[in-house]
């Protein structure tokens, strides 16, 4: 699924399963994960109660943040790129990616953000095609 700032894909599998799923897609397009961090797990710790899964993994392709950041040094804001993994029930993660076209606008970045777009959607859309076989 794609919304205006966003891809998407339900996973039917528990968050942790998701978790190193996403992480291989994201190798498969050019992505490492710099930090995978646990939300729920956080606020349960810190607020107390039960909430459900809930994690963010910060992903980044090298050669594209490079150039990105050589063009302007302010996009260090953006960087890294957002994947949040959501167990909205037990063994179904939705996993979405923000869609770096969303925040890019400069006409110089659109081909940078068109790049990474297209490998971050690629990588989501790899996940639900493998969840629904």
């Amino acid at each position: 699924m794609v919304s205006p700032d966003g891809f998407s894909a339900d996973v039917n599998a528990p968050i942790d399963e998701a978790v190193d799923r996403t992480r291989a897609a994201l190798a498969e397009y050019g992505f490492g994960v710099l930090a995978d961090i646990d939300i729920a797990g956080t606020l349960d710790t810190k607020l107390g109660g039960k909430r459900s899964p809930l994690r963010i993994l910060q992903a980044c392709n090298a050669p594209l943040a490079d150039r990105a950041l050589n063009a302007d040094r302010g996009l260090a804001l953006l960087l890294p790129c957002n994947v949040v993994l959501e167990e909205r029930e037990p063994g179904r993660t939705t996993v979405t990616a923000v869609d770096p076209r969303a925040l890019l606008d400069a006409p110089e970045l659109r081909d940078l953000a068109e790049e990474a777009s297209k490998g971050l959607e690629a990588a989501v859309f790899t996940l639900g095609a493998s969840s629904a076989s």
